[in-house]
């Protein structure tokens, strides 16, 4: 085939041109995993030394050698497990409504869909102000637990729904119809074949949400997490700390015992999320192997 010189030096140009991007991505990529190991490894050497089974079991102090992680530890499992009950149920029945039941849209649907879909991108420390107002203040829960818990709710429910959707709709429509083809009602589809097809993009989706959750500060420091709290909270309504307000807290003491704290605190944190995503991995395997 022969090429004109000028269609030659397009494709010249064309060429430059793709490889410069493809150099640009590979850039961009390179430098953020540079990044992410960089802070890794600052993270391990300043919080290594001092992570160890005593250093999480150990009650919170003044003294940057003598302190522990185990109060923030109870309190964060407190908190997480809370948010998980409250808001899981909840984000998939109103999922499954919407994306199964609701079969004739109308503007009032369409008004709920559109406000779930803006909400999953509202600044935390919004949900914390909210979180404030309305259980803080309003229903006079006072700085707890359970207030912290249902503020963080509200933070990761937009997310719950958003994701369960999109696990149902990936759900090819012939496992409905043959179900029902075969004499069972719309919710024993919907239960014995949609549910279980789409249990790995839900089992996901939750995992990531809570490994969300279990990350913020703002929202708690808002609704009122104390910073120091010596006890363990016996119940929902006791007053609490988390890992991430600790970890801040620590990070601004100038006493250098404090910043290796806070380091080992960070570690701790990690391989509580690392151990999270592995449960949604698990989880989302097992669920396929069943499909």
């Amino acid at each position: 085939m022969i090429v004109s010189p000028e269609t030659a030096k397009r494709l010249v140009k064309r060429k430059r041109a793709d490889n410069l991007f493809r150099f640009a991505c590979f850039a961009a990529a390179l430098l953020g995993v540079l990044i992410l190991v960089l802070f890794l490894v600052k993270i391990v050497i300043d919080g290594a030394g001092r992570l160890s089974w005593h250093f999480i079991r150990s009650d919170l102090s003044s003294r940057p050698n003598r302190t522990g992680i185990w109060p923030a530890v109870v309190g964060s499992a407190y908190v997480m497990i809370l948010t998980a009950g409250i808001a899981v149920p909840m984000g998939v029945a109103a999922a499954v409504y919407l994306e199964e039941f609701n079969t004739k849209k109308n503007r009032l649907t369409e008004f709920i869909q559109l406000n779930i879909a803006n909400l999953a991108g509202v600044p935390s420390i919004v949900y914390g102000m909210l979180g404030l107002a309305v259980f803080v203040r309003w229903m006079a829960l006072k700085q707890s637990v359970i207030s912290g818990a249902l503020t963080m709710s509200l933070l990761i429910l937009p997310m719950v729904i958003i994701v369960t959707q999109e696990a149902l709709r990936a759900v090819p429509k012939g496992y409905r119809d043959g179900s029902l083809a075969l004499g069972s009602t719309y919710w024993q589809a919907i239960r014995h074949q949609v549910l279980p097809s789409a249990a790995p993009g839900i089992f996901t989706g939750i995992i990531l949400s809570i490994s969300r959750a279990v990350g913020e500060t703002a929202p708690l420091i808002v609704v009122g997490a104390a910073a120091y709290v010596r006890r363990v909270p016996q119940s929902i309504h006791d007053t609490y700390t988390v890992l991430p307000i600790k970890i801040f807290d620590w990070a601004g003491e100038a006493k250098h015992g404090f910043n290796e704290a806070a380091a080992s605190a960070i570690l701790a944190l990690m391989i509580a999320l690392l151990l999270l995503n592995s449960v949604a991995i698990y989880l989302r395997a097992r669920a396929r192997l069943r499909r």
